[in-house]
């Protein structure tokens, strides 16, 4: 899971608590400093760093080993838990249905295909795909080109029809094939903002009467390369939507890795799977431990 760029960032940080060195207020300075060229917000990281300070002034600590490990706890207490089988997974009597959500360009299309062979592997269920980013017209065929190769049912209108249509069709052809998953690609043209909103809300509002008491989940596609900007990128479409959940892509090639903190810290998200690669086996459940130990070298 150890991406380049992330790799370089946490051998900065070894450097920081390097051996020999002493604890000091330019020490925690110079982690503030860090921790924003990591991709945290400014107020954030200083509020953590100072959350630092008095843990450590607090258990006595004057090792930097000790103050790493407090800042690995500090880490990992902000971000979110996610719920038991990430949400997702349903039992094959019920319905689940699955939005994808996300700006164009960060993979979307491909998640959706991702996260459908991972159900196929895992729990022998074919999901129901449903070509919703009416928009693009590569979107949609594209779509069907990973229906084609995973054997799945991709439900898809003409370009430019309406997406909530799109979505209520392949719901109902879920009811009515027995198929317990529908997983739908969206639009997200980020340069017609009210537009795109209010047709996220609309297909909300549809696929929320017609799931009635079948599972509904919201996921937020972002692309792990894409920094602070994902945070302007989620309040979005949380504020048409109500996420519940973030899915990371191009994790292999990602930032630094500090938005994930901002995420679960200021919007109350939690990251659910990382993609790592092209395959459609490249999607992997998100280890908070790991990413924490990564973020600050501890691996």
């Amino acid at each position: 899971m150890v991406k380049v760029s992330q790799r370089y960032f946490a051998e900065k940080l070894k450097q920081l608590f390097g051996i020999g060195t002493k604890l000091s207020e330019e020490l925690f300075d110079e982690l503030a400093d860090l921790l924003v060229e990591g991709d945290f917000g400014a107020s954030e990281a200083f509020a953590t760093v100072e959350t630092l300070k008095n843990r450590c002034k607090k258990a006595g600590y004057a090792d930097v080993v000790q103050v790493k490990e407090m800042l690995a706890q500090i880490l990992k207490e902000k971000l979110i838990a996610p719920p038991e089988n990430h949400g997702l997974y349903t039992r094959p009597e019920a319905l689940a249905i699955i939005l994808l959500l996300g700006v164009n360009g960060v993979g979307k299309t491909t998640t959706v295909a991702k996260l459908a062979h991972r159900y196929d592997e895992l729990y022998r269920i074919k999901p129901i795909l449903a070509a919703a980013d009416t928009f693009r017209a590569a979107a949609i065929d594209q779509l069907k080109i990973h229906g084609e190769r995973l054997g799945l049912r991709v439900v898809a209108h003409k370009q430019g029809g309406d997406p909530a249509a799109v979505v209520f069709d392949a719901i109902e052809a879920a009811q009515a094939s027995g198929s317990s998953v529908v997983i739908g690609d969206t639009a997200g043209r980020m340069h017609t903002r009210t537009a795109l909103v209010e047709e996220l809300k609309k297909i909300d509002r549809i696929v929320a009467s017609k799931a009635g008491q079948d599972r509904y989940y919201k996921l937020l596609v972002l692309d792990a390369t894409t920094g602070r900007n994902a945070i302007a990128q989620a309040e979005v479409f949380h504020s048409a939507v109500n996420l519940d959940g973030v899915i990371l892509t191009k994790y292999d090639s990602s930032a630094k890795g500090g938005v994930v903190f901002s995420l679960a810290d200021s919007m109350k998200l939690p990251i659910l799977y990382v993609c790592t690669g092209e395959t459609y086996g490249d999607i992997h459940i998100f280890d908070p431990d790991l990413f924490v130990k990564e973020f600050i070298g501890l691996v």
